[in-house]
């Protein structure tokens, strides 16, 4: 058997290591169109390893995350990557987020998340000194990781297995033949028996190429970053997080030490101008017209457009963006931080205007299509790979 990965990230080399596991006899080839694994979403991510805190128990994303933790944590221990349990507060700000906090509390537990303990406001600053809140919850077995280092761990096991990883190879065109795929880039084609496409900003053009249906469609987001300058870093020893706003699949301004050093304070999500615009100035008129095209991007604009314009203050604005981080940790100055990347999240939006928050993954004949995946889609990317190759293989 044949099989055909789009997308070399890290949930398509994940996907792509379970089937080559599950199918021995299968030859396994990942496409992706730019010259390196792990260009956007994997390696434009804070890389936070995910506890399990956030997701409703007996969800998709609760069990997978939960899983997936575990297998990363092993896969860094046999690659010797660095996977650092450096530890997670969320914090409440205000006694008025506390009936959220325990709500998130109670998720955990439910998840089974180890070590979870429930702070008073004394109590948070002998985890995080320079921070401040009415309570928390401490998660400290949440780690980071280097996500774009795992990815090509993944990628260089696949091809020491005798797998292939085509980069520069731009797909135009898929169509049946027979029982199979066939994929053409340029003037090169690829003819699997199943194929599965992880192309993360791309997902929903792919899918549909495939003849999947319309929705949901990706709208891209931007979140951009500061980090403290070295001298300042002693004001964070792990991550601090806001209480999230149980509307938005994004978890708002927090702090994040980085595996390899330094500490990131973001991110905000303004719409981007590009599928992978990492900055103001990437415009991509076909994706801002497709964007702004898609009924559920109005319809999101609609119900949101508040909360939308303050992340947009405060991605034009320096001392707004701040000013959202100077709630957990008052000291922060602004000659405390500069700019780091940005990163683009391909978020899923319904036609009637839902953020789709879990996992959806779609099955169109010899195709497999994740049309969602979400953080902590990294965290969960070896169980999604599982999760994935189990479909494909159901009918052979």
């Amino acid at each position: 058997m044949r099989i055909g990965i789009v997308g070399a990230g890290i949930v398509g080399l994940a996907v792509a290591r379970s089937l080559a596991q599950l199918r021995p006899d299968a030859r396994v080839t990942v496409v992706d169109k730019e010259d390196e694994v792990a260009a956007h979403q994997t390696g434009h991510n804070s890389g936070v390893v995910h506890a399990g805190l956030y997701y409703p128990p007996g969800s998709l994303k609760a069990e997978l995350c939960t899983r997936g933790r575990l297998l990363l944590r092993e896969f860094c221990a046999q690659h010797g990557l660095a996977y650092d349990e450096c530890g997670k507060l969320v914090v409440a700000r205000r006694d008025d987020e506390l009936p959220a906090l325990r709500e998130i509390e109670r998720r955990a537990t439910a998840n089974g998340v180890p070590g979870l303990r429930r702070l008073t406001s004394g109590e948070l600053t002998e985890i995080e000194p320079a921070a401040t809140g009415s309570a928390a919850l401490h998660s400290p077995r949440t780690a980071v990781v280097d996500f774009s280092a795992v990815a090509r761990a993944l990628a260089r096991d696949l091809r020491e297995g005798g797998h292939e990883i085509l980069l520069g190879f731009r797909m135009t065109r898929l169509r049946r033949q027979g029982g199979g795929v066939v994929v053409r880039a340029a003037e090169r084609e690829l003819g699997v028996d199943r194929l599965v496409v992880c192309a993360g900003l791309q997902s929903d053009r792919v899918a549909r190429l495939a003849g999947d249906q319309d929705e949901p469609a990706i709208v891209p987001f931007r979140g951009e970053y500061y980090r403290l300058v070295p001298e300042r870093e002693h004001l964070v020893r792990g991550l601090i997080y806001p209480v999230p706003d149980p509307r938005y699949p994004f978890l708002g301004v927090h702090f994040t030490r980085r595996v390899g050093g330094g500490v990131d304070i973001g991110p905000n999500a303004v719409l981007a101008l590009a599928r992978e615009g990492y900055r103001w100035r990437d415009v991509d008129l076909r994706d801002l017209r497709e964007a702004l095209g898609w009924p559920g991007t109005r319809a999101m604009a609609r119900r949101h457009w508040r909360t939308g314009l303050g992340e947009l203050r405060g991605s034009l604005s320096r001392s707004a963006f701040l000013s959202s981080a100077r709630e957990f940790v008052p000291s922060l100055r602004d000659s405390d931080v500069r700019r780091a990347p940005s990163g683009v999240r391909a978020q899923a939006v319904d036609r009637d205007g839902t953020l789709v928050d879990d996992f959806r993954i779609h099955r169109i004949g010899p195709v497999v299509t994740v049309r969602n995946a979400p953080s902590p889609a990294a965290t969960s990317a070896l169980a999604i790979g599982r999760h994935v190759a189990a479909r494909v293989l159901e009918s052979g």
